[in-house]
């Protein structure tokens, strides 16, 4: 159903890299090896670069390959979304489904921090890609397999 889950999230240099870690270890944690995961360093990467000023921003991503780990995460978030995030989603899974069965997803930094599952809107959010999996590659099969993960 997934084939794997790419998920992004930038620190900017005025936010405090933990607390970003932290957000993001919120999505994490309840994915890797349900029970046994309690450091998710080996899962994520952490690339430096400077920002158009020279300012210093963090990327910090993980990929999620496993089944179990890819069901995990997605029951997590389907348990954890508000009734109307999940109207929201509902409306809009069409166009987060894009012709290479990418569907996207993008969540608040903030409210993650604060143990929160929120869709966001915002480009400085947490950003998931979910890559579904059909064969032959069938988008239409793709937007079912999302409505049963998570409509």
């Amino acid at each position: 159903m997934i084939h794997y889950i790419s998920v992004r999230v930038t620190a900017h240099a005025t936010e405090d890299e933990s607390r970003v870690r932290n957000a993001l270890d919120l999505f994490l944690l309840n994915s890797f090896d349900k029970g046994k995961c309690t450091d998710t360093g080996k899962y994520v990467e952490v690339l430096n670069v400077e920002g158009y000023h020279g300012n210093p921003i963090s990327l910090l991503s993980a990929t999620i390959k496993r089944k179990p780990d890819t069901r995990a995460f997605a029951t997590f978030v389907r348990s954890n979304m508000s009734p109307g995030d999940v109207e929201l989603l509902r409306s809009e899974m069409p166009d987060r489904l894009d012709d290479d069965q990418m569907f996207h997803l993008r969540f608040d930094k903030q409210a993650a921090y604060d143990g929160k599952v929120k869709l966001s809107s915002s480009s400085d959010a947490i950003i998931v890609k979910l890559k579904i999996e059909t064969y032959p590659k069938d988008r239409q099969q793709a937007g079912i397999i999302v409505e049963e993960l998570f409509g």
